[in-house]
Formats: structure tokens, sequence, C-alpha cells
């Protein structure tokens, strides 16, 4: 049974824009607005580098990562051909103006799922 989180009101949102969700355990939750005011849910971590989605551009049912550009598609979570992969998806309730996250997914989906370290802070030095 599905039981919903309030995350925001839709005018909350950004259009072509998103908000984050952080949770208590695992990577944030990106919620994003298009220009006709649908409402959709991915984790916020392209599938080719962990770019932050919540930091693309929306455009139709779509976002363009900020990092390389691969275009995801909003609906389900899948990079556009000729790229692959696909971010997790997360259910997405609009009701009476309120965005609302299913509580279960939010709870169990993509927990181990982190957001890769580049540059020398991905590196052990020895300082000695």
């Amino acid at each position: 049974m599905e039981q919903w989180t309030h995350i925001c009101r839709v005018e909350d949102i950004p259009v072509l824009g998103s908000r984050r969700v952080s949770r208590a355990v695992g990577m944030d939750v990106a919620v994003f607005r298009n220009d006709q005011d649908q409402v959709f849910a991915l984790l916020d971590r392209c599938p080719h580098k962990g770019g932050p989605l919540s930091q693309g551009i929306v455009f139709g049912t779509s976002v363009a990562c900020p990092l390389h550009n691969w275009t995801i598609d909003l609906e389900g979570g899948c990079a556009k051909a000729p790229d692959e992969g696909c971010a997790q998806k997360f259910a997405v309730h609009v009701a009476d103006g309120g965005v609302h996250l299913d509580s279960g997914e939010l709870a169990t989906l993509a927990l181990d799922v982190t957001r890769p370290v580049a540059g020398p802070a991905s590196k052990a030095f020895d300082c000695a």
C-alpha cells in the first residue's frame, strides 16, 4: 500500500527546474516540473558519471545532465539513445496542488547509490 509524503506545492518547484528532497539515508531525490506543470521524481544522479540531475535543464519530459548533456527521460528515468542507463524513478502523486512522494520508496529505493568523488579528494594522501 502506498503512503504519500507531502514534499511541497507544485508552484514551489521552478518551471523547467527542480527541487532536491533529502532523505535520512541515501542520495537526494530530484523533483522536476516542466512547462505543462507535470511533476516527476528521479534519484539526483545521472547514470553516466553521477552528475546532479537537479542542476540540469528540463525540456518537455526530459532533463539534460549538467555534466555531459545526456538526455534523461523524466517519465522512466532512462537515458535516451544512443546513451544507455537509468536513474532510479520515484512515484509522484499530485493532489490539490501538493506534490507527494511514496514514503516506502523514499525509505527503500537506491539507498546504496552514492555520488562519485572526483579529483584529488578521491585519493588518500600521505601527508607525513
